[in-house]
């Protein structure tokens, strides 16, 4: 699958830029700074007074509804961010342009309802990504974790997901956990490559018997990593009286149509028997006709040979 890269918002980086010559090493209100962690609580936005050495950073606990480009764009040696239990809602693209650098992220307990494709592009040494606990989130654009190979860790359970494309984890070959219990997994045939994929490949699903399908109703119940077979069977070797009529219908379409083809041939052939027949005709008809004052001339100069043979023989 190719990686999901798009153009990178230039004027994003020239801010940042010009963010580190005015920035300062103050501790923002409501936050505790002691080396290079930053420990903020009580806020509704995020500070804009960031310490521009910060390794690790805590917002756990606050109402951020927002998380700022250009402010945490920064942050260039942040390798550890901690923004659970707060009110985000979305994460926009280049959300985390400037944290090139993070290993450890946790979204987890907010109400974010949508994922950027390019939200997490820029961060490709990503370890840990926590985005559970998020009951809005219904879905995941399969280029979303594009870029984040590094991943060994991915955590979405707790969320409104009801599908996940396979080629959203397929490419994380360094994914070594996967949780993915307690959300609505429809079990129809678009989810048969996720269950297959998770039935062949080594990924530890912890969890797993509490990640199960809700529908359909005969799949309500299963575990997700052990639905692969039933689905398989059901969707790509068992043919229901939906698939016997489809294939009947076929099969009727080239019955006709072949029928319709010959009719079509065996006119064409008998139009252009008819042609070819007429056009000899025709030749034939001015052969005879170039034919006739030869032998007309012919004719008669025998006569008058014989006539003067007569005439001379009588002299």
């Amino acid at each position: 699958m190719s990686l999901a890269i798009g153009r990178w918002p230039w004027w994003l980086l020239f801010s940042c830029g010009m963010g580190l010559v005015a920035g300062d090493e103050a501790c923002p209100k409501n936050c505790t700074c002691r080396l290079l962690e930053v420990i903020c609580s009580g806020l509704t936005e995020y500070p804009l007074d960031m310490p521009m050495s910060t390794r690790q950073l805590i917002l756990k606990g606050n109402n951020i509804t927002f998380l700022p480009a250009i402010n945490l764009g920064l942050l260039n040696d942040l390798v550890y961010l901690d923004c659970t239990f707060n009110q985000i809602t979305e994460i926009m693209d280049y959300t985390f342009i400037g944290v090139y650098k993070l290993i450890y992220l946790d979204l987890s307990f907010n109400n974010i309802s949508q994922l950027s494709p390019y939200g997490f592009s820029m961060l490709s040494n990503l370890v840990i990504l926590n985005i559970s606990n998020n009951p809005h989130l219904t879905e995941i654009n399969k280029y979303t974790f594009a870029n984040n190979t590094a991943l060994r860790h991915l955590d979405l359970s707790n969320t409104a997901l009801e599908f996940l494309d396979v080629q959203t984890i397929n490419h994380l070959f360094n994914l070594k956990t996967l949780h993915l219990k307690e959300n609505p997994w429809n079990c129809n045939c678009l989810l048969v490559d996720l269950t297959i994929f998770l039935l062949v490949t080594r990924i530890d699903y912890p969890g797993g018997l509490n990640a199960t399908c809700k529908e359909p109703t005969e799949m309500a119940g299963w575990p997700l990593h052990m639905a692969g077979n039933p689905l398989r069977y059901k969707c790509l070797t068992h043919l229901d009286r939906w698939d016997y009529a489809f294939l009947l219908l076929i099969g009727f379409c080239i019955f006709f149509g072949g029928t319709v083809a010959a009719w079509i041939t065996g006119v064409c052939a008998v139009l252009c028997e008819n042609i070819h027949r007429k056009a000899e005709d025709e030749e034939l008809d001015e052969e005879i006709k170039d034919e006739r004052p030869k032998r007309t001339q012919v004719f008669k100069c025998n006569h008058d040979r014989n006539f003067d043979a007569t005439n001379h023989h009588f002299v």
